[in-house]
């Protein structure tokens, strides 16, 4: 017989009834039922239910032993009585008689519970985190966490992926965040970059001759966290391909998406392949954000017209006062009561707007104080453009869209939710494509790279050469595109460019002359100059699809340690101060920060 176990916890069933057998585990519940003891032993697979009766001569040891202690048993097999049988439980029909019981280590009374899993304190949860990961929810989340990567793998590479491994000490790159510097020994004053992603990797593998790469990549970036995002790192599926259009990309990546999401969905649908593909600027219009949750099916509507000239002032003379400002409406199907309006009203109040106003339809007419000021014909054509009916309302935002758009798309998301509309039993998945290639930089006042600066731009060097004005340069669309899921960005990617000429025109519409270009990127440029393929790829984060089939809302909630809010590791206690004798290996002093002295 094996040392610790003949069987793990959640192996035995009603055929192995009569059996000797030996288990070892953790003690997950403790209970005493008129004489007899009862525990459910735990392990990394399951629950077993053991029994131990009181003239057995370890029983008062059994009684003293306490929750989270792991002990090894050995006992006979019986069948629960009809009455008693775990239907919830896979081994729920069976039960075993200990003949024997040994602590092999006892536990100390606990900081956080194991059993039932109840709310508990962040702090403590990071700092006993080995606790933490015995609850059930939590050691599933993990367990699925690796299937899912599993998943992924044999996606891959049945469509002709091979994993490489890129490097994880390299040199600073223009990812969009702060880098995890680390100090050289032998290069004094000089220091590495921890990666953001294997970007520019992964676009030299495809120069180098190879065909399909992707990897489970770790990530670093310097930025703080949120439920989504995790603090410092963080991995992803990293991919790139050669000899591809935008389209080719797609196909692969969709069909790996959509089978791992089917694989672990349940009884939840998954958008089938191929995902709907909205442009960029639609997806501002309609749900005013690019990463819309479509499982929510209202749309907004630009209903400036309808207020132009109006009797109801404060619309029309924000219209007039700039041609950039625009009448934005959120239909709200059922929504038209008085109490529901109000409330949303309050509720846009909250988020720093001065409100909402509102119309709500009634068989025939339209009510509200915005009704009432434009007219029963301009409401009727406000009805009519946004498709309601008696019972619904309509919400209306006015002013710059970029003021208000982050707030009328969390309205649409909450109305959606509020009056039953959303369709919470599937992921919808979708492609936004055509993001602008530059945006305008407010603070220095000139044009920047809206997103990746080594995206291609949609008509290559004609379509920079032809645009001279700032106007005409934020224009430019890109071959880029983002992965969403149910309102969360997946991730994204883009067509590369891979001719230098291109990537100087991009660059020096940026404001970056063709110095700074070969400085901050020579060993890519040099790289294209002996001849690059036609490339794209995109990164997809393996921690929101993971959150998303758990249906967690924090990212923390599947992964196996993560830092805290703060960007602390409670549980080791990083970061740390550093002794004396490491900062002189890597010649660095450290200076306190400054701070201000106050009065």
């Amino acid at each position: 017989m094996h040392a610790y176990r003949t069987h793990h916890c959640g192996e035995l069933r009603r055929d192995h009834v009569g059996e000797s057998v030996r288990l070892s585990g953790w003690v997950h519940r403790k209970r005493d039922h008129g004489g007899l003891l009862f525990i459910d032993l735990r392990d990394h697979y399951g629950l077993t239910q053991l029994v131990i009766e009181p003239e057995m001569a370890f029983f008062g040891e059994v009684e003293r032993v306490r929750q989270e202690s792991v002990i090894r048993v050995e006992g006979k097999i019986v069948a629960r009585d009809g009455d008693v049988v775990n239907p919830n439980l896979p081994t729920g029909e069976i039960e075993i008689r200990l003949a024997s019981f040994e602590i092999l280590s006892e536990a100390d009374e606990l900081p956080l519970p194991v059993f039932a899993e109840p709310d508990y304190p962040e702090d403590i949860r990071m700092r006993h985190r080995y606790l933490d990961l015995r609850r059930e929810t939590l050691h599933k989340n993990i367990m699925l966490r690796s299937a899912v990567i599993g998943e992924i793998r044999r996606g891959m590479e049945a469509r002709g992926f091979t994993d490489f491994q890129t490097p994880i000490l390299t040199a600073s790159s223009p990812e969009g965040a702060r880098d995890f510097l680390v100090p050289s020994r032998l290069h004094p004053g000089k220091f590495y970059a921890l990666p953001q992603a294997p970007q520019v990797f992964k676009q030299l593998i495809m120069v180098s001759g190879f065909d399909r790469y992707y990897q489970i990549a770790p990530c670093f970036r310097d930025e703080d966290a949120r439920a989504d995002r995790s603090a410092g790192e963080f991995y992803q599926l990293d991919l790139e391909m050669s000899f591809v259009e935008r389209e080719d990309v797609f196909e692969a990546v969709g069909a790996v998406t959509h089978d791992t999401f089917a694989k672990f969905a349940g009884e939840r649908a998954v958008t089938t392949t191929p995902f709907p593909e909205i442009p960029f600027d639609v997806a501002m219009l309609k749900y005013g954000t690019d990463k819309p949750d479509l499982r929510c099916p209202i749309e907004m509507h630009i209903v400036s017209d309808h207020f132009r000239g109006s009797g109801f002032k404060i619309f029309a003379q924000i219209l007039e006062s700039d041609p950039q400002n625009e009448i934005r409406a959120i239909p709200a199907p059922k929504g038209g009561s008085r109490a529901f309006c109000d409330r949303m009203n309050v509720w846009a109040q909250k988020q720093g707007l001065p409100g909402m106003g509102y119309m709500i339809f009634e068989e025939g007419e339209a009510k509200g104080p915005l009704a009432k000021n434009i007219g029963p014909e301009r409401a009727q054509a406000i009805r009519e453009q946004l498709g309601l009916g008696a019972g619904d309302a309509a919400f209306f935002l006015a002013g710059k869209p970029a003021e208000f758009l982050s707030v009328a798309a969390r309205a649409r998301v909450l109305i959606g939710e509020e009056m039953g509309l959303t369709d919470k039993d599937r992921f919808a998945l979708c492609w936004i494509i055509d993001f602008p290639m530059y945006e305008w930089d407010e603070e220095h006042k000139k044009v920047e790279f809206g997103h990746n600066p080594f995206s291609m731009p949609q008509g290559g060097l004609a379509a920079l050469e032809a645009a001279t004005t700032d106007e005409e340069f934020l224009a430019i669309k890109a071959y880029q595109y983002d992965l969403v899921c149910n309102g969360y960005e997946l991730g994204s990617g883009a067509i590369r460019n891979h001719r230098p000429d291109i990537m100087y025109k991009a660059f020096e519409i940026a404001g970056y002359g063709p110095e700074t270009v070969e400085r901050q990127f020579g060993g890519m440029l040099n790289a294209f100059r002996y001849g690059a393929p036609p490339h794209g790829g995109a990164a997809l984060g393996l921690e929101r699809i993971v959150m998303l089939l758990c249906d967690q809302e924090n990212i923390r909630e599947v992964t196996m340690f993560p830092m805290n809010q703060q960007a602390e590791d409670l549980l080791l206690g990083a970061p740390a101060d550093p002794r004396l004798e490491q900062l002189r290996d890597v010649h660095i002093r450290i200076v306190p920060p400054i701070t201000e002295k106050t009065e």
